[in-house]
C-alpha cells in the first residue's frame, strides 16, 4: 500500500506542475506564482517523500519550462525552491 501512494504523489506532482507550466505558457505569471508558493510550502512542511516529489518531479519539470521561455529563475522562485533548483543545476 506504502508503494502505491508514493506513486501517487510522484502523479500528483506531476499535474501540478503541468497546471504551474499552463499558466506560464499563458502569461498569467501571478498564478503561476501562487503555485510556487503552494510548492513551497509543501517543499517546507511535507515529509521526505514530498520533498523528493517536489524535487524529482515538479521543480523539474517546471524550471526546463521557465528556461525555455527565458524567465529569471532567481525572481520568479521562492527562497527554498530557489536553492533547491541551484542544487539541480550544479549537481552535473
Amino acid at each position: 500500500m506504502k508503494r502505491k501512494i508514493s506513486r501517487g504523489i510522484y502523479k500528483q506532482m506531476q499535474k501540478f506542475a503541468d497546471l504551474t507550466q499552463t499558466m506560464i505558457v499563458r502569461g498569467n505569471i501571478s498564478r503561476a506564482k501562487k503555485c510556487f508558493a503552494v510548492a513551497e510550502n509543501l517543499f517546507i512542511n511535507g515529509n521526505k517523500e514530498t520533498q523528493r516529489a517536489i524535487s524529482n518531479v515538479y521543480l523539474y519539470s517546471v524550471s526546463g519550462m521557465l528556461e525555455l521561455k527565458h524567465f529569471n529563475t532567481e525572481k520568479i522562485l521562492p527562497n527554498a525552491l530557489k536553492r533547491e533548483y541551484i542544487k539541480q543545476i550544479n549537481a552535473f
